[in-house]
């Protein structure tokens, strides 16, 4: 393979924003690199692919540059470009918790990191609770056994669904993932800013978890939902990916993913073959609908 996917993030204040966004842009034209990048006041956060050597140089000037040095990198190795194209974009937040007033950055707090064996160990505590730090979709595709699964659509809905359960979750030990790290960061930050004392969080996330040598994934079932054109990668290599979740609408194991035709809706869902084709790809009868209703409100029908 002689392409690469990196992942990356790291939370270091950038004064200049919009400077250092247009910088990012300019080397990745330059070095021929795809992929999204979100750049903000509190940090960076982003995934590229681009051939080996052209990565190889990025990684260089990024860990020679003032704003990203001691920054961790997650590199897999890929058969060509897994983006269609190049997004850079300033924005408040490297991942929006919505907090307002009451943000904060993960450099002044945020939970206990735990490697992979930690992890696995920590797991096996009675007193112990896992949450998944990350949206609904993404945990349908795959997850930690006997983790809480938040059903929320968005990271920014995460804090409701804390507050609205604080009784269960007080006096237990917190464990919190996410597929790189970057969400745990201000996730667990967030849950020791609420009272809660034992926060731990899966570092590297996922991702990194898969990849480790000794534990191998153990413990997660399924595939790790992606951002790029792979949708999900394989984590548990002690006894091969399997396919958890089921196609929305004949409910047969399904790790395929398509966005609803109605371009108003477009919300990414589970959908196998047979059951896109007879539905058109919507993902709700009333999204067609809606379109028949707009087709014939412009014909005059």
């Amino acid at each position: 393979m002689n392409f690469r996917i990196l992942l990356y993030y790291f939370y270091q204040e950038i004064e200049d924003v919009a400077g250092y966004r247009q910088w990012q842009w300019d080397l990745c034209q330059r070095l021929g690199l795809r992929g999204r990048i979100i750049v903000s006041r509190e940090g960076i956060n982003g995934t590229v692919s681009g051939p080996i050597e052209a990565t190889r140089e990025y990684q260089q000037i990024m860990d020679e540059h003032p704003v990203t040095q001691g920054m961790e990198w997650k590199v897999d190795p890929s058969e060509g470009h897994a983006f269609p194209k190049l997004s850079v974009k300033a924005r408040e937040e490297v991942v929006t918790l919505g907090l307002g007033e009451e943000d904060f950055s993960p450099t002044e707090v945020t939970g206990d990191y735990l490697s992979p064996s930690e992890w696995r160990e920590m797991m096996q505590d009675e007193d112990t609770v896992l949450i998944d730090a990350r949206n609904d979709y993404e945990w349908e595709m795959g997850r930690f056994e006997g983790a809480l699964l938040p059903d929320v659509p968005s990271f920014r809905d995460l804090p409701e669904w804390v507050r609205e359960r604080r009784e269960d979750l007080a006096g237990k030990k917190i464990m919190t993932y996410c597929t790189g790290g970057i969400r745990c960061e201000k996730f667990s930050g967030f849950l020791k800013r609420e009272g809660f004392e034992h926060v731990y969080q899966l570092h590297g996330g996922i991702v990194t978890y898969g990849k480790d040598s000794e534990v191998q994934g153990e413990g997660f079932e399924g595939k790790c939902y992606v951002f790029d054109e792979r949708i999900g990668v394989e984590v548990n290599h002690t006894e091969g990916a399997k396919v958890i979740a089921r196609c929305k609408w004949c409910q047969e194991p399904c790790d395929r993913q398509i966005n609803c035709t109605y371009t108003r809706c477009n919300e990414r869902y589970f959908c196998c073959l047979s059951c896109e084709e007879p539905r058109d790809g919507y993902c709700e009868t009333t999204c067609r609908e809606a379109v028949m209703s707009q087709s014939l409100a412009v014909t005059g029908e």
